[in-house]
């Protein structure tokens, strides 16, 4: 069983015991978070109705956070003598997924 979750505004294919990096969560180590199911696999079954998919529950647990790759970026303008040189780490939360469940 598989679903389709949309995260830090991407759409992710998780199952259980996946482990993603997501955009920066509040919450701390530990504690569990859900996502909105955009589209639930299960064998044969697809469930696509919006109707049906308010009843599924995506879980997982925050494991901790993380950083992305170093970008380096640099400003020049000829003949004036202006160089500025900065860089960006993106913060992500990795978390795992801990269940795809059909509540109430």
């Amino acid at each position: 069983m598989y679903a389709i979750v949309r995260c830090g505004g991407r759409q992710e294919k998780v199952a259980v015991d996946d482990v993603l990096t997501v955009d920066k969560l509040t919450g701390e180590v530990g504690s569990t978070v859900t996502f909105p199911a955009l589209l639930v696999v299960d064998g044969d079954n697809v469930v696509s109705k919006a109707a049906e998919l308010s009843k599924f529950v995506v879980s997982a647990e925050i494991l901790g956070a993380t950083k992305g790759p170093k970008i380096n970026i640099m400003h020049y303008r000829n003949k004036t003598g202006y160089k500025r040189r900065m860089g960006h780490r993106q913060p992500y939360t990795q978390v795992k997924v801990t269940g795809i469940k059909a509540g109430k």
